[in-house]
């Protein structure tokens, strides 16, 4: 059995920022199949979640219930809601520094247009899998309680990570060994 392994961005993302490239090499050698598309996130001009929508319908046969998603900051809002629309569960569903409209969000006007912040939570955790939520306590622009209120709603308990910022290169995140380590221990 085959597994696919997506990786959506944030805002004005790539795929190859972060740890993205480290993760999807770690997964590769593992067997996975992984896709992290380029999503169109302009500067200044806000996202459409629309657009990321038309991006996916070229790997929609990739989402199974063999898949598992992973999302970072606006991307996990975006892994949110795949899950909202999808008609099975996939296997398992990631979110690292994930706003969910909890105040702070520095980006808060920015990430409400994209897609609100009103979430079928229900259909979300029917969706889901098994879920991780990884969140950090000096993140510049996710506040700390969106990771908590987002492990809330999925019934699970937070993977807290201290000093961590955004979980991206800036607060020197070009690898996530805690994150491949939860992937090993709930994808089997």
């Amino acid at each position: 059995m085959k597994r696919n392994i997506f990786i959506f961005h944030g805002t004005e993302g790539y795929p190859e920022e972060n740890w993205f490239p480290w993760l999807k090499a770690q997964l590769e050698e593992k067997g996975f199949q992984v896709f992290v598309p380029q999503l169109p996130t302009p500067p200044v001009v806000p996202a459409k979640i629309s657009e990321w929508f038309d991006v996916l319908k070229d790997y929609e046969q990739y989402i199974d219930e063999n898949t598992v998603l992973i999302g970072h900051s606006l991307g996990g809002i975006f892994t949110l809601r795949i899950l909202e629309k999808l008609g099975h569960p996939v296997t398992a569903s990631f979110f690292v520094g994930t706003p969910i409209g909890v105040l702070p969000i520095a980006n808060y006007d920015r990430d409400v247009s994209f897609s609100g912040f009103a979430f079928d939570w229900e259909k979300i955790k029917a969706n889901a899998g098994k879920t991780a939520v990884f969140q950090s306590d000096d993140d510049p622009y996710v506040g700390l309680e969106n990771g908590q209120e987002l492990a809330k709603h999925l019934g699970i308990e937070l993977s807290f990570v201290p000093n961590a910022g955004h979980f991206n290169a800036k607060a020197g995140y070009l690898e996530f060994p805690a994150l491949l380590e939860k992937f090993e221990q709930i994808v089997k």
